[in-house]
């Protein structure tokens, strides 16, 4: 991480603990950036600093069930809902009025409903690798080849085990499924060591599990398809092992005013495959400049 001065602290938000951390000049133009599993704030290291160094305020937050935020036991509290309104409370305790939001991940699905449910809020979308839910859940429940890659969502409800599995021997196969899922270099030793110890903090992998559950208990189908209004940026690492990139541009049709950037070469972990196109392409967006063209070819 380049060098930037990185702050650490914590809010009561939604009657829960949330760490975050902030870097850039305190009068900048606010950008919020949301982790996914089984990552925390960490997970937007190569991105902080070139965001910062863009003059934007950058939050980072531990969402709920993660690394040092609180972590409720009951499947309940990890409903999308609640999630969102972490994101809110955690903005309007900042004294923001409406922020630039990113999201990767679990955290770009969260980012997703933000954005339907208080577009108020937000001024810039930016999604990494996941579509608009009203995408996902039809994908998932109706397309064999999807439901196939979304095998570990169907494990992650089983009580108990996943949490075993995922922490045994020093949380081994966690780590091996980073690597193997990602680019060769995009997670190297020291920052698996970071991600262990996150994953050994008390209750950290049964709250990240704990989203899986309450999306399966979440009836999607009663929900309006609501269009996304402020303006969209999708990026999608097109060598995703776990997502289809159909469903990429499926989700443009959710969207007022969207647009989308493939990766060809990059996986799931979009932002660590391909550090400077996304830094780039984020900057640029939150700018409200033109994309470069070039990454594409």
């Amino acid at each position: 991480m380049a060098e930037i001065k990185l702050s650490s602290d914590e809010l009561q938000v939604n009657q829960i603990r949330i760490h975050y951390r902030a870097a850039g000049p305190a009068n900048g133009e606010p950008v919020v950036l949301l982790h996914g599993f089984p990552e925390f704030w960490y997970g937007w290291r190569n991105q902080i600093p070139a965001l910062a160094a863009a003059g934007y305020r950058v939050i980072v937050p531990d969402q709920r069930g993660y690394n040092v935020s609180s972590k409720p036991r009951q499947i309940r509290q990890y409903d999308l809902d609640l999630l969102a309104g972490d994101v809110i409370g955690l903005i309007d305790s900042l004294g923001f009025e409406r922020v630039h939001l990113a999201g990767h991940d679990w955290g770009a699905a969260v980012a997703w409903w933000v954005a339907m449910h208080h577009s108020s809020r937000v001024k810039r979308l930016a999604i990494l690798n996941v579509p608009h839910p009203h995408v996902m859940i039809p994908n998932i429940l109706h397309k064999p080849s999807q439901r196939r890659k979304s095998w570990y969502i169907f494990f992650f409800q089983l009580p108990l085990l996943p949490e075993f599995v995922l922490s045994m021997k020093g949380h081994r196969i966690a780590s091996s499924l980073l690597r193997r899922s990602s680019l060769p270099g995009s997670f190297s030793q020291e920052d698996i060591a970071r991600y262990r110890e996150a994953w050994s903090q008390p209750g950290a992998w049964n709250g990240m599990i704990n989203w899986y559950r309450a999306a399966r208990r979440r009836t999607f189908g009663k929900l309006p398809p609501t269009r996304v209004q402020p303006p969209v940026l999708i990026i999608w690492g097109k060598n995703d092992g776990a997502l289809e990139s159909e469903m990429a541009e499926q989700s443009l049709e959710y969207c007022r005013d969207g647009q989308l950037k493939f990766v060809p070469d990059a996986t799931h972990w979009v932002q660590h495959d391909a550090v400077d196109r996304v830094n780039t392409w984020l900057v640029n967006f939150f700018s409200a400049r033109d994309l470069p063209i070039d990454f594409d070819q």
